[in-house]
């Protein structure tokens, strides 16, 4: 099997920019990957877009501004995953031998306020039961049952990825914040107060994949994409997140999140021991710490706990989130797995300044999209 290396990434920062088309940052981002990658024009034979809210041929508009048209370019849609989903697809078809080089990227400017999801029925959302607010409430309640997460925990993400965006250039939030702050913030859902909540926003990010042809010189310790799954819910739960809205409280049934760690450790042949820092959905700031019981980063009840440890801010022995996660970044649906997977090649290369986890060498990525889709990245080098 063919193995897939990344050889340019790129990213047009996140945050809202008034006049600024998807097409303005998707073009901005893939221009960015190219270059690094050494590729142009003629250079890829395929490339996947992640977008939710871009509308028809998003990715034929970008490549179309750059002249770069005639090979298959192909729209994925998987919520906040659509970006993992488009890099599992490519990475697929260099495995296969189908292409040699393929660009990845995604870009979108979404609607203020809370994110509206087409996942629910029309009498769901009228009850009040779409994925946002109530839901993100219901399942930060459980987790306080489960794991004994209280709203002080809650605030400590927060406080965590603000301090790490405070030194991330690309994120919308960068400056730090205290748990004062953030409980003194209106109360969205309970227990979730404003500042526990991601913002909705705008961003593009690339990633350009190769096939590895076994070279020296500067790719003589390559990163290699070495695991890149997606999975949906299984059958019986609405999201699978075990809560009361998902008709399912049966801890025995696995979510998403979980089925995609474990088909990336199997596929990377590595396991949660081995990780070095982690980019996780932290679309809330409960949704951070469920992440680290789905992926294996603690044992379930135990999330915690790792917060407490400091195991999960820099300079801990696993850091989540270093670069402000979508708490500071903020979340444009498309380009969100994307930036993750940016912000772990700069971290893995060793060029993330004041945020740089010493000795990163195994990263990983996790997005949930729509509560039915999970994708999981793992990148070495």
């Amino acid at each position: 099997m063919n193995r897939v290396v990344i050889s340019g990434v790129g990213m047009h920062p996140f945050g809202r920019f008034e006049g600024v088309s998807t097409t303005d940052m998707g073009v901005l981002a893939v221009r960015a990957a190219l270059r690094e990658a050494g590729v142009t024009k003629g250079g890829f034979q395929a490339a996947f877009c992640g977008t939710a809210y871009g509308g028809v041929a998003t990715g034929h508009k970008v490549l179309s501004r750059l002249g770069m048209t005639g090979m298959p370019i192909v729209d994925v849609e998987a919520g906040c995953a659509s970006g993992g989903a488009a890099l599992m697809l490519a990475a697929g078809a260099i495995r296969a031998g189908q292409y040699d080089t393929v660009l990845v990227f995604g870009t979108e400017k979404m609607p203020r306020g809370i994110i509206r999801s087409s996942f629910f029925e029309p009498w769901q959302e009228e009850a009040g039961l779409a994925a946002t607010p109530a839901f993100f409430g219901l399942r930060a309640h459980r987790l306080t049952m489960t794991s004994g997460v209280t709203k002080d925990h809650l605030a400590a993400v927060v406080v965590k990825n603000r301090r790490h965006g405070a030194a991330n250039p690309d994120a919308m939030y960068q400056k730090e914040i205290t748990a004062d702050d953030v409980l003194a913030s209106r109360v969205v859902c309970e227990p979730l107060h404003l500042f526990m909540l991601c913002s909705p926003n705008e961003g593009a990010a690339a990633v350009v994949l190769t096939r590895h042809d076994g070279s020296s010189g500067a790719s003589a310790a390559p990163i290699t994409l070495a695991g890149a799954t997606l999975r949906s819910h299984l059958p019986g739960a609405v999201l699978s997140e075990s809560t009361p809205l998902s008709g399912l409280t049966d801890d025995s049934v696995p979510s998403p999140s979980t089925l995609a760690a474990r088909a990336a450790f199997e596929e990377a042949g590595l396991g949660p021991a081995d990780l070095d820092v982690v980019e996780c959905q932290d679309t809330d700031a409960a949704r951070e710490l469920l992440s680290y019981e789905e992926l294996g980063l603690c044992e379930p009840g135990g999330s915690g706990a790792l917060l407490d440890s400091g195991a999960t801010a820099l300079g801990g022995s696993l850091p989540v989130n270093p670069s402000g996660g979508l708490l500071s970044k903020g979340e444009p649906l498309g380009a969100s797995a994307l930036g993750q997977v940016v912000e772990l090649v700069r971290q893995v290369r060793g060029d993330c300044g004041v945020r740089q986890v010493d000795g990163a060498r195994v990263a990983l990525s996790h997005t949930v999209g729509r509560g039915a889709n999970a994708g999981v990245v793992i990148l070495t080098r």
